[in-house]
Formats: structure tokens, sequence, C-alpha cells
């Protein structure tokens, strides 16, 4: 089997058992941990992540972040001077980008049916403007049902941290990791 097929198959155990109400919203994301060499791998997936999802009878709702960053700096009034000096990108600046992307990832958890998965998508595409633990812990408390994050990067299982592309110092997360790995053993 391949690996892509492998994480599916982890994703539809994990859809198999029962969702426990009295969890936190941390608890309530998983984390799909991939190689980032197989991110248009895991995006032709989604189809088939979507039917196992409704086939188990939750909802699906697919969030796709890949483009905010670049929808919402060309809207910034002063995008011009940020093309041509990239450096003006102050974490000031990039923290209200963060702002509107937690808002908008919120909202989505807001609008999703109380049984649904939320396939968060692209969250690649923050890097290196945010960090991926700051959005997640900010957007968690929203969770009702399930966020499931494609997560292009390395899980280090003995200190249960995450790397966003391999390239920052891992941050750990209480998220579940569905892992193809643990059922092999």
């Amino acid at each position: 089997m391949s690996r892509v097929s492998d994480l599916i198959d982890a994703y539809k155990a994990e859809l198999s058992l029962t969702w426990k109400d009295n969890v936190s919203g941390g608890e309530r994301v998983w984390m799909l941990v991939y190689p980032p060499d197989l991110e248009r791998q895991m995006r032709h997936a989604l189809p088939s992540m979507e039917l196992a999802t409704t086939q188990a009878g939750r909802g699906w709702v697919v969030l796709d972040v890949t483009d905010d960053f670049g929808r919402w700096l060309s809207s910034h009034r002063h995008a011009e001077a940020f093309y041509e000096e990239p450096s003006d990108l102050t974490q000031s600046i990039l923290d209200q980008f963060e702002t509107t992307l937690v808002g908008r990832i919120r909202e989505a958890l807001r609008l999703a049916p109380a049984n649904a998965v939320v396939a968060l998508v692209g969250i690649g595409s923050i890097f290196p403007f945010l960090r991926a633990s700051s959005v997640i812990k900010s957007v968690d408390s929203a969770v009702t049902g399930r966020l499931l994050v494609l997560f292009p990067g390395l899980h280090d299982p003995e200190t249960h941290s995450f790397r966003l592309l391999d390239a920052r110092d891992g941050f750990n997360y209480r998220a579940r990791v569905l892992d193809p790995q643990k059922d092999l053993a």
C-alpha cells in the first residue's frame, strides 16, 4: 500500500471510534501528519476522505487556507510597499494576518455541524509568516466536532512535538495524531 493509502486508513480507523463529547477542544483536533512531498497526493485524496466521513455518518467541511496570506496581503493598504520591501512585514503586521486567519477558521468551525469533521488544508502556506501552533491553539476552543489538520511535516512520538515543513523547532500539542504506524504495531 502507498503511504497516502495508509494515512487514509488511519483516518478511517479514527472515524470508526466513538466520539466523546466531554473532551477539550485540543483533544478534538486530529493531526494527519505526512511528509511535505505528499501534499498534492493528500489533496487529491480529499474526496476519498469525504466519502469515508459521510459513510461514518459525519459531516464534512473543507477549509483551504492556502491562498489566505496572498489575498490578505494584496488587500492590505500598504501592499505595494510590502512587495517592494518584504522586510517591512513586521511582526505586528503579521499579527493582523493571524487575527484574520484565526477569525476565518473560527467562523468555519462555528458554522459546521456539531458532528462534522472540518478538514483544514493548506496550513503549510502560512510558513514562515505564522506559527501553526499559535493558529491551532487559537481555534481549538471553537471545535465542536473534529478539526482535521492536514499537516505537512514531522511528528516526534517521544516528545509529542510537531514540525511544520520540517523547519522550525517543534511545538508540543495535545492533538490526536493519526498515525498508520501505530496500527501496525
